[in-house]
């Protein structure tokens, strides 16, 4: 079986490459190729990727290529983590976002649209490429950020072999068994909702429930991403919160906060990452690994460290450490070798993806891409039946989702006017006229990846 990991020159390449090889054997995967097209980045944070295999997995084969033919042919599974016009684009984009006084966050905020812009039409010609040179029944998980947009549109333009994931809910489930000193292995959740933007109805440790006692538990407000809510808040809606519903019932402190901060967390990542980057790049990966790990330790932890701590206030309290040898949870790599071990092993197994609805949730349209636990087996997913759900929840699902509807239409037909539908509709926008202002000034940051709109 081959793996590809497009976007493989990424600073969490190793991660994806000891998550991958510590399974490989057991999932009978036996070549894994990381392609990039930032050659640099390839070499650094790919062959770190690579030192690791080896040391894990010494039988596999791991190829490095920038050849995109070369990278998807004969591939089973591709992971897609692209950053189309890397950090400083980011940065940008929730730059200008916040000089109109709106939350910037490149997946929840309005940034997020503008990296859409970049992401799909890069994301559609490597589906395309897959089509033609992949396995016939390849299956293509996407972390490509903003993960409900990207997956929204592909869908839409027909690239149905496409999944999307994320490992917020996953790692939160992970964490809470960790906390009451149990195995991950035996807590589950029901999920249901949008990427960055779900909730969990119900949360079962060795098959009892535990929402109650979990929002009622001091413990988890400082050792879990609870942390970012208020118990009256939890009490309130009944369910565990995805973290990043934090900038949607805290927006005016979110944005008060990001404003006053020296950096946005966009900012903050574009500069860990360059001074890593040319750290690493004086130093030999391959015969000076040791070193290369103290300094990818040193510039990671900081970043690690900093997650949601300007827009909050909270800071992570757990100390960031990576241990080649150490089992983990596999981060987005884990939620896709699930899926890889599920449809070996022939039997059904339960995760958190982005599908299309189905019927699952009672308001929404059969092909609105949700977030939400899943049976899967070897012949795909199938969402939970999630039903009626509460109103409020609902009410921002629905409002989000034809934020995501509109901002498809919009990437897929270039289409000025849908996207200012879009951002108006967006919760955290709710403006036509800045809706305006923002499309323009996007269309005209994207001019170099994304032309032809009008």
């Amino acid at each position: 079986m081959k793996i590809t990991v497009i976007g493989g020159g990424g600073v969490r390449s190793m991660f994806l490459a000891k998550s991958i090889s510590q399974k490989a054997e057991r999932l009978h995967i036996d070549e894994l190729c990381f392609m990039d097209n930032n050659e640099e980045k390839l070499r650094i944070y790919g062959g770190m990727a690579n030192h690791v295999a080896k040391l894990l997995c010494p039988k596999m084969k791991f190829t490095l290529t920038t050849d995109e033919i070369e990278a998807v042919k004969d591939a089973d599974y591709v992971i897609t983590t692209i950053r189309v016009g890397e950090d400083d684009m980011r940065a940008k984009d929730e730059r200008i976002a916040l000089n109109h006084g709106v939350l910037g966050q490149e997946t929840t905020g309005a940034a997020g649209l503008s990296f859409a812009m970049r992401s799909v039409p890069a994301l559609a010609k490597y589906c395309e490429l897959i089509k033609k040179y992949s396995k016939p029944n390849v299956k293509v998980f996407n972390f490509t950020n903003p993960a409900g947009v990207v997956s929204q549109t592909l869908r839409d333009m027909g690239y149905d072999f496409t999944y999307g994931i994320c490992d917020a809910p996953s790692g939160m489930l992970r964490t809470f068994a960790l906390m009451y000193g149990e195995n991950p292995d035996n807590i589950t959740g029901e999920c249901y909702g949008l990427n960055h933007l779900s909730y969990f109805k119900s949360i079962k440790l060795n098959g009892k429930e535990i929402m109650s006692d979990l929002i009622e538990n001091d413990e988890a407000y400082k050792k879990s991403d609870m942390r970012y809510f208020e118990k009256e808040l939890l009490r309130d809606r009944g369910c565990v919160l995805n973290e990043y519903l934090y900038y949607f019932y805290y927006r005016e402190k979110a944005v008060e906060n990001i404003l006053k901060a020296k950096q946005t967390r966009g900012e903050q990542i574009r500069d860990i990452n360059k001074s890593m980057t040319a750290e690493l790049s004086k130093i030999d990966i391959e015969n000076d690994f040791e070193n290369c790990l103290k300094v990818f330790s040193k510039w990671y932890g900081m970043r690690e460290g900093s997650y949601m701590a300007s827009e909050t206030g909270e800071k992570r309290t757990q100390p960031w450490h990576f241990d080649i040898y150490e089992e983990d949870d596999g981060g987005y790599a884990g939620v896709a070798l699930k899926f890889i071990e599920t449809a070996q092993s022939g039997s059904k197994g339960t995760m958190i993806m982005c599908i299309p609805n189905e019927g699952s949730i009672d308001g929404l349209r059969d092909d609105d891409v949700v977030e939400i636990t899943c049976d899967v087996d070897k012949n795909g997913c199938t969402p939970h039946k999630i039903g009626k759900v509460d109103e409020q929840n609902l009410e921002l699902i629905r409002r989000v989702k034809n934020y995501e509807r509109l901002s498809s239409k919009a990437i897929r037909q270039r289409s000025r006017s849908a996207a200012i539908q879009a951002l108006t509709l967006h919760p955290l926008v709710n403006s036509y006229s800045i809706a305006v202002k923002l499309v323009d000034e996007y269309i005209e940051h994207n001019k170099n990846y994304c032309d032809g709109w009008k």
